[in-house]
């Protein structure tokens, strides 16, 4: 029980609770976005009153693209609202904070990668000879 309780009360577990439970919520916003603002004024252009009532019927089966379409807007609004607004902003951040990585050189006795500058290996101890490129 103790493990199960950790494995709950760690931090990114927490915190991909809370994002999923505001996804849904968010979600349900776009929703009711596209279907009581957007497909209202498609529909209008449309000359349909009612965008989610478009319907076929094949063999008495009723298939109801509106929905579907509703759906579609939805889910293309909701996609470039997390690319806007979270992808775009997150990649600029990181871009920001990600320093290159430091030069390396081969120890010429263990074969490890060690930073340029150093003058001894920290896995063998081998002393390294004086880098030129630094």
């Amino acid at each position: 029980m103790s493990g199960f309780k950790a494995f709950v009360l760690r931090g990114n577990v927490v915190d991909l609770a809370v994002g999923i439970v505001i996804g849904i919520a968010f979600g349900v916003v776009i929703q009711a976005l596209v279907k009581d603002l957007i497909t209202p004024i498609i529909a209008a252009i449309g000359a349909q009153p009612n965008f989610s009532s478009l319907t076929f019927t094949i063999n008495h089966s009723k298939f109801m693209y509106g929905d579907f379409i509703d759906a579609v807007i939805a889910f293309v609004i909701l996609a470039a609202v997390v690319y806007y607004f979270v992808v775009l902003p997150y990649t600029h951040f990181r871009s920001r904070l990600d320093k290159p990585a430091a030069p390396t050189r081969e120890c010429p006795e263990c074969l490890s990668s060690v930073p340029a500058s150093a003058r001894r290996c920290a896995y063998c101890t081998t002393p390294l000879a004086p880098s030129t490129a630094a």
